[in-house]
């Protein structure tokens, strides 16, 4: 995921780094370029507007640090606002509450919920240490349940014994009963997913939601959907209420504007994405780690952090108008000293 859209920024960058100087006309090429990449790549239009505005009003006013190139510098201030439209920080499953905690998964049929379920599940009993239980209330896919107890086995986490014929929301009240007289720390509820957004659906999950408090409800969403996964993300934050996202398959061939448009969409942080097919093919959604992938310059983001962390420009410009003036003596000489010592530090 992101190869398309890394390669097409990149080459925008490329051109802008080797200028010494850019005049607002450069910033509004090259911007008008990183805005048909970003619709390119599946980013919803109204992201997109937001992005290059703000954006812009930063390059265009920035004061540029004089020792890289005005180019690094709108690459970094790219950079930091794909951080901020990624989420800013890492945001991990926020379990604490009172056990059983209820983590609660919801999304289309055919989003990898069930498989997320239990890649969740593992990781929580093996790294966390928690008492898992899995319940799968999907009883309208043939096989469903069977399923997510094949996969619990698999993966050495309890589920919920299968009781033909009892519903949804029968089943949820089940499980929470046996979490919590079996001492439980983490109820995970597989919900049911349709092909497509119906009333059926969300009035079911409403339901459910209502039985059981979830202190979770992430949303799966398949990457390789595009602008299907973002409108997905809406209809159900608005209709059930998300407080995250899970980001499937973003190893295949998607171009990743899922992911830049949900976070900006629904208001809620993806906290885990898909990497694979085996149980333990998951990771933390890291929103500095992706802006560095799509760009494809963490070495000239590196470089501006630094250089801004490094030289203090109040006081070079002090020492230059001291030796305008003739009035530059040792203490000035040894504060210059310091600052080629700090210099010498970070190249080493």
């Amino acid at each position: 995921m992101f190869e398309g859209l890394s390669n097409r920024l990149g080459e925008v960058f490329d051109r802008l780094k080797k200028r010494g100087a850019l005049s607002e006309s450069d910033v509004n090429e090259a911007l008008r370029e990183v805005r048909i990449a970003l619709l390119e790549a599946d980013v919803a239009l109204p992201v997109v507007k937001d992005f290059i505005n703000s954006v812009k009003e930063r390059a265009i006013g920035a004061e540029v640090v004089k020792s890289i190139t005005p180019g690094q510098m709108v690459v970094k201030i790219v950079h930091d606002h794909l951080v901020e439209l990624l989420g800013g920080t890492v945001q991990t499953l926020d379990l604490v509450a009172a056990a059983p905690v209820v983590v609660m998964m919801v999304g289309l049929q055919g989003s990898g919920k069930t498989t997320s379920t239990a890649k969740i599940a593992k990781r929580l009993a093996e790294r966390d240490r928690k008492k898992v239980l899995m319940a799968s209330l999907d009883v309208a896919r043939p096989a469903a349940q069977e399923q997510l107890a094949v996969l619990g086995r698999q993966v050495s986490v309890a589920t919920l014994p299968i009781v033909a014929g009892q519903q949804p929301v029968e089943i949820a009240k089940r499980a929470l009963v046996m979490a919590k007289t079996e001492g439980y720390d983490v109820l995970m509820l597989d919900t049911a997913g349709r092909l497509s957004i119906d009333d059926a659906l969300m009035l079911e999950v409403e339901a459910v939601r209502d039985a059981t408090q979830p202190a979770e409800t992430l949303l799966v969403a398949d990457a390789m959907t595009g602008q299907d996964a973002v409108n997905t993300a809406r209809i159900f934050n608005e209709r059930v209420g998300l407080s995250g996202i899970v980001l499937t398959r973003i190893d295949g061939d998607a171009r990743g504007g899922a992911a830049l448009a949900m976070r900006s969409v629904t208001g809620k942080p993806i906290k885990l994405l898909g990497t694979g097919e085996k149980m333990d093919a998951l990771e933390d959604f890291h929103p500095d780690r992706i802006a560095g992938r799509i760009l494809g310059m963490g070495d000239v983001v590196s470089l501006v952090e630094k250089a801004v962390a490094t030289i203090d420009q109040e006081e070079a410009e002090k020492l230059a108008a001291k030796m305008q003036k003739g009035t530059f003596d040792l203490d000035d000489f040894l504060s210059q000293l310091r600052q080629l010592k700090k210099w010498a530090a970070w190249a080493a």
